[in-house]
């Protein structure tokens, strides 16, 4: 009888037994499926607004020059990946990349500048300006100016100028240390969670740099006031940081000079009597000789501006030190090369 009075409710209220009416039927089917695809768009929703800042996603970063792109990689790691993509054979300072190129720039997380007018293409082309780094902001009030406008060729990028403001900046290894800060600066925004690792990175490198620096420093002091000749004008930030007497020329490691340019050196030898000349890199053999009998010996300093055919930023570095170090040992001669 229980069961009876019981079964009878549920059918006043079911309809029949296991079966729920037309009324009820679509409301709660209703309610049921509302909930469970709020959930779904709740979490669709919190996974796009995690996505970007997910540790797990290297980023994208590209540089206009190969320190840049060095500071970078010792600084990231594994947290990124970087990108230089002009050719080896041209001097980055001058080159202008194309449309290609231009649109990989443009989809880069952070684009490291090395700004005093370095890779003028920059400015002529459209990048998103929140990823814009200027690597060498701090000291920006220091830059140097180059009065003298020469035009000249080297290399496949074509006719260019050395004018305007002095751009290897890294030369100055105090710079150069305050360019990885930026760099590591710029990365740690974007990735704030990794930023002891960044940090610890960084200052590794930045010890490097000060070793370099210190380095550099102790050589000059062997033979203070040496004259010097350098074959282009690029080691201004250098000659600045570490007192270096240096005049310089136009001249190409691979280009035998015309007579007119082996006349002005005479004359500019009896105004500034040096014994060596820096070169960005191995002279032809005729040119060393003929250097020598004039009493001028050769030395190597790689600005590094590209990627090194051998090495990296720091091993070529090292390396420059040890041939510059020729030129300043006391009492040095040519020969010793």
């Amino acid at each position: 009888m229980q069961t009876h009075n019981s079964m009878s409710r549920k059918s006043n209220l079911f309809g029949k037994v296991g079966r729920l009416s037309p009324f009820l039927l679509h409301p709660i089917r209703r309610l049921v499926l509302t909930h469970k695809r709020n959930k779904l768009l709740a979490l669709a929703a919190s996974l796009l607004v995690v996505a970007p800042v997910s540790s797990g996603a290297p980023l994208n970063i590209y540089s206009v020059n190969y320190p840049l792109k060095y500071f970078a990689k010792r600084i990231a790691a594994e947290h990124a990946v970087i990108s230089f993509p002009a050719p080896r054979a041209v001097d980055p300072a001058f080159w202008w990349p194309d449309a290609k190129a231009v649109g990989a720039y443009q989809t880069a997380d952070l684009i490291l500048l090395n700004g005093a007018g370095y890779a003028k293409w920059v400015n002529r082309v459209t990048l998103p300006q929140l990823r814009l780094v200027n690597t060498s902001a701090a000291f920006r009030e220091h830059y140097i100016s180059v009065d003298e406008t020469v035009t000249h060729r080297h290399g496949p990028g074509g006719d260019h100028v050395h004018a305007g403001t002095a751009f290897n900046t890294w030369l100055d290894f105090d710079q150069a240390a305050q360019q990885a800060q930026a760099v590591a600066a710029a990365i740690e925004r974007k990735r704030p969670a990794s930023h002891a690792t960044f940090d610890s990175n960084y200052e590794a490198l930045a010890k490097e740099l000060r070793d370099l620096d210190a380095q550099l420093a102790s050589i000059v002091a062997q033979s203070a006031n040496q004259p010097l000749i350098a074959s282009h004008p690029v080691y201004q930030y250098m000659a600045r940081r570490y007192a270096l007497n240096v005049r310089s020329v136009l001249w190409e490691p691979d280009e035998m000079p015309s007579e007119r340019q082996w006349a002005e050196l005479a004359v500019l030898l009896q105004q500034h009597p040096a014994k060596w000349m820096i070169w960005e890199s191995e002279p032809d053999a005729e040119v060393v000789e003929r250097l020598r009998s004039m009493g001028l010996g050769t030395v190597v300093f790689d600005p590094c501006g590209n990627v090194p055919s051998q090495g990296d930023f720091m091993s070529v570095m090292r390396q420059n030190l040890q041939n510059l170090e020729v030129a300043f040992r006391q009492y040095a001669e040519p020969s010793d090369l």
